[in-house]
């Protein structure tokens, strides 16, 4: 609650009156309000708040001593894990060097203001993306990426205050598109959604969102964030679509989905609830068509999942994104299936007999949801995890094996793309990166 206030641009410290979450579950007892009434009027007419900020909004910066590098680090971490700016493991401290050295990879001035994060509302900058991506143990070139993916979580459509408060834990997803994938080592193929050495910027930029999802977000669990469970990840999830391998005449998802030119640099993130395996291959001698078939009616059956996580993104977000591996692509693109027709056959295949969303209470959570499109799909039956198969994601992506497809179930009342802009320097912080990590290419690679 306080965070949210603060994101409204009042006071941290506002009057509130606390009760346990007993009160608010069906059939609760509300005489103890009653009783309580003399805080409600003193709160509402006699509190004053303490909140003051320095004049110039500036903070002074932290030092550390040690009697070694090693025993300065150490401290270091413990003051961030004690201050709760950390995320419970080793963090690099952002010193100004630090941080100046990540702001290389900006095309825009440190001080560019790209919006509140929320709940809390704390004002995003450029450099406090910096900041956070320091902490991280990222470089320069990843910082084109993480600003764009933060620009996109901030985007209204996203309703990212509710996103980052719920009980649910959804997490943020961040599909890269475009040739600067690979120019950063951002993996595409086996192991895409981590970790991977050879490949670590993923780790790196999906790590420093959560960082700013805490620390400037205020997304503490318990309390900035309900999340019962939590996200399950340190690193959310950042990873690249296998451009090179998709199917002749499969477009970009970037393009697909965002209008995007193939070969533009660019992001789309939406918030995923959850991943599941999806055994997609078949177990014995099966021909090409049934197994791409029984294997798209596992994928159906798994999305078929009538706990209604995908509510808020029923109308024009996603209910989540099946990613397939190259060879899969490859063989379906053959038997002639495109991206639309598939995602056709997963949209139809997937739908809810009405009956069975009733024996679990689904409808009642239909009928009382705020976006009257998404109320009026109660008249359906079977029921839709969508609204229409273009709100499902498909994704190229992961090992060039055929055995397992991802399903990542969303919570995501949007899709949202950005372009990524990168500094005129952007080359020679890739030469560096070479210099620094060894080489990129694909022939480099264990």
């Amino acid at each position: 609650m306080k965070n949210a206030v603060s994101g409204l641009g009042l006071a941290p410290d506002a009057a509130m009156v606390t009760f346990p979450i007993d009160m608010f579950l069906p059939g609760s007892d509300l005489s103890s309000m009653a009783a309580r009434k003399r805080e409600f009027y003193n709160g509402l007419m006699k509190w004053k708040s303490d909140f003051a900020q320095t004049a110039n909004g500036e903070l002074p910066l932290l030092s550390v001593e040690g009697k070694s590098y090693e025993d300065a680090l150490q401290k270091a971490n413990n003051l961030l894990i004690t201050s709760l700016w950390g995320d419970g493991l080793p963090v690099w401290p952002a010193t100004p060097e630090r941080v100046d050295w990540i702001l290389r990879g900006s095309a825009l001035p440190r001080t560019q203001v790209l919006g509140k994060f929320p709940p809390r509302g704390g004002i995003t900058t450029v450099e406090t993306v910096a900041i956070a991506l320091a902490m991280a143990g990222g470089r320069p070139e990843y910082l084109p990426v993480l600003i764009a993916a933060v620009e996109a979580c901030l985007d209204p459509a996203n309703v990212f205050d509710q996103l980052q408060a719920t009980s649910g834990g959804p997490f943020p997803v961040v599909i890269v598109n475009g040739p600067i994938a690979k120019e950063i080592r951002l993996n595409s193929g086996f192991g895409c959604l981590g970790p991977d050495p050879q490949r670590p910027a993923g780790a790196s930029i999906g790590r420093a969102l959560r960082l700013l999802q805490q620390n400037v977000g205020g997304a503490l669990p318990g309390i900035g964030t309900m999340a019962i469970f939590g996200a399950m990840r340190y690193t959310n999830a950042v990873f690249a679509e296998d451009e090179a391998s998709l199917p002749k005449g499969w477009a970009p998802h970037a393009t697909q989905r965002h209008g995007f030119e193939p070969g533009t640099n660019a992001v789309s993130v939406f918030f995923a609830s959850g991943v599941t395996n999806v055994r997609r291959r078949g177990a014995k001698k099966e021909t090409p068509e049934e197994d791409v078939t029984q294997g798209l009616w596992r994928m159906a059956d798994f999305m078929r999942t009538p706990n209604l996580a995908a509510l808020s993104g029923w109308e024009k977000g996603t209910p989540g994104a099946m990613l397939i591996s190259p060879v899969v692509a490859g063989m379906m693109a053959k038997l002639g299936w495109t991206p639309a027709k598939l995602r056709e056959f997963l949209w139809e295949n997937s739908k809810i007999p009405m009956a069975q969303l009733k024996r679990g209470g689904g409808p009642a959570w239909i009928e009382i949801d705020a976006n009257p499109v998404t109320r009026d799909s109660i008249k359906l039956d079977p029921w839709p995890i969508a609204q229409k198969p273009d709100n499902l994601i498909l994704i190229v992506a992961g090992g060039d094996h055929p055995t397992h497809s991802q399903w990542l179930q969303a919570h995501s009342p949007a899709v949202v793309g950005r372009v990524i802009r990168t500094p005129e320097s952007f080359e020679r912080l890739l030469a560096e990166s070479d210099r620094d990590l060894g080489c990129a290419a694909d022939e480099c690679r264990i």
